[in-house]
């Protein structure tokens, strides 16, 4: 009989919150999220107003991508959130998520 993994379960709270990427074939979104409240802290797409100028010039995906992630990771440090938790959602730490989470550290976030 094959034994069934579970998938593990991260969790973030109000010290350590998670970040979490999903991206879709047009857009890319980044929240920070505090599980133990369960609450979203912050958020950054290229669909947000203050961002779609600015990611608009981007020459590809991939490079709009490091723009969310690092304006993201901006005003996480504006809020005093440096760690956080890095969630990939499932997706291959490759092109754009990569992308996204060099952003988000080159904006100040450790994890």
């Amino acid at each position: 009989m094959k034994k069934i993994q579970r998938k593990k379960r991260m969790v973030g709270s109000a010290d350590r919150p998670r970040l979490v990427v999903y991206r879709s074939l047009k857009h890319i979104y980044g929240q920070l999220i505090d599980d133990s409240s369960k609450k979203v802290l912050l958020s950054a797409s290229n669909i947000t107003k203050d961002l779609k100028t600015q990611v608009g010039k981007a020459k590809n995906k991939t490079e709009a991508s490091f723009m969310i992630g690092k304006s993201l990771g901006e005003a996480a440090s504006k809020k005093k959130i440096k760690n956080v938790i890095f969630d990939r959602n499932g997706y291959l730490y490759h092109g754009r998520v990569k992308a996204f989470a060099d952003g988000a550290r080159e904006g100040g976030l450790n994890f």
